[in-house]
């Protein structure tokens, strides 16, 4: 079958993305403000896995991946913005930074808990694909988690010849942070002080840490799950 124009754009580009790209709104250093959830996950140790397997089965196993990463966020609703080697960029968008009070909090908290969703369908997924792949000889996979909320800038970025929309803002790089505090704190997951708390029974605080690039300290969050 073969797919329009349109399709392709919604493809390579994600939903949002490639409507704004339709519309002719591609000029370079255009954008908007959003308030948004910033889904950030990257694979461990991906560095061990190419060096220890044929690139054709790294190429395959990064997809394998991203099925289970990438395919639960579009399965809840979200947009996935990049992939960054080994690492999916993502957001559940809430709105615009002017909003009313009341939808504000209307929209963020259901925005947070399709991020959740997409967490645990992530972890779930990602358990099942390590299944098969031991029953094949094959190392599991493991990965690292942000979910952080912020005001992030959305827009066209690059040079002429080539660009791309993404978000930038301290809160995408407070999220790249938190991602990488992963693995020290030995959690598939950390959630920040700035996700809301509304889902009594489901995070337990982990303390108060100072990350990289941060002076003063921040308490961080994970999901309480059956290895808690």
């Amino acid at each position: 079958m073969q797919l329009s124009a349109e399709d392709l754009l919604k493809i390579y580009l994600g939903h949002r993305t490639g409507e704004r790209v339709l519309a002719g709104r591609t000029k370079r250093g255009e954008g908007e403000k959003i308030h948004a959830v910033i889904w950030l996950c990257d694979l461990r140790d991906s560095t061990g896995l190419s060096e220890s397997m044929p690139v054709e089965d790294f190429f395959r196993s990064l997809n394998e991946f991203f099925d289970c990463t990438a395919g639960a966020v579009l399965e809840h609703g979200g947009e996935i913005l990049s992939f960054i080697g080994d690492a999916v960029l993502a957001i559940f968008t809430i709105g615009g930074i002017e909003r009313p009070l009341g939808e504000a909090c209307f929209r963020e908290e259901g925005a947070c808990a399709a991020a959740l969703a997409a967490a645990r369908d992530a972890r779930s997924r990602v358990d099942a694909l390590n299944q098969q792949r031991l029953s094949r000889g094959e190392p599991p996979l493991e990965f690292g988690l942000a979910l952080h909320v912020g005001d992030v800038m959305y827009g066209n970025l690059g040079v002429p010849q080539r660009m791309q929309f993404t978000v930038i803002g301290a809160a995408a790089n407070e999220a790249a942070r938190l991602a990488g505090m992963c693995k020290d704190q030995k959690r598939w997951v950390l959630v920040s002080s700035a996700f809301p708390r509304c889902f009594p029974g489901q995070m337990i605080s982990l303390g108060h840490h100072v990350m990289r690039g941060m002076d003063a300290p921040e308490e961080i969050f994970t999901l309480i799950d059956h290895n808690d």
